[in-house]
């Protein structure tokens, strides 16, 4: 991964679909120091859990004696796109109250490609760095030496 520069009060977010973490910056680009700002986690059970018993089914043709299964929703992927909007909701509030003037995003690609999707342009202005990678599950000092490094 290549080293970004993390700037003394710069704000990081590190998010997947179900938690999202708002660090800021206390240290500089040499000896970061992340501090927790904010943590929002979104309850997100399996899909199973959230889906139908069985997918649904439909006639194949006009005399209705062969029929096939629809796909089901993966809720759980629709959960994690909402949470996504939620986390651009929050950042658009923040930006406009100006907590940041710089943010850096970590997400895995999906999440960053909703969040990029979802977010102001007011907070795509702020946006300094992007790091397509889960790291919502390291401790703050193990995220700050991968983002350092």
């Amino acid at each position: 991964m290549a080293a970004l520069r993390i700037d003394n009060h710069t704000w990081i977010l590190v998010a997947d679909g179900e938690k999202a973490l708002f660090l800021e910056n206390a240290g500089d680009a040499t000896l970061p120091n992340f501090q927790v700002r904010r943590v929002e986690e979104h309850d997100n059970p399996p899909d199973r859990e959230q889906g139908a018993d069985r997918p649904g089914r439909m006639s194949d043709d006009t005399t209705g004696s062969h029929r096939s299964a629809v796909a089901d929703t993966d809720w759980h992927v629709i959960e994690k796109d909402r949470f996504a909007k939620e986390i651009a909701d929050i950042l658009y509030k923040m930006a406009h109250r100006g907590r940041f003037e710089r943010i850096v995003i970590v997400a895995p690609p999906h999440i960053l490609g909703d969040l990029r999707q979802e977010i102001h342009k007011e907070v795509a202005d702020k946006v300094v760095g992007e790091v397509a990678k889960t790291l919502t599950n390291h401790p703050v000092d193990k995220i700050e030496t991968l983002l350092a490094a």
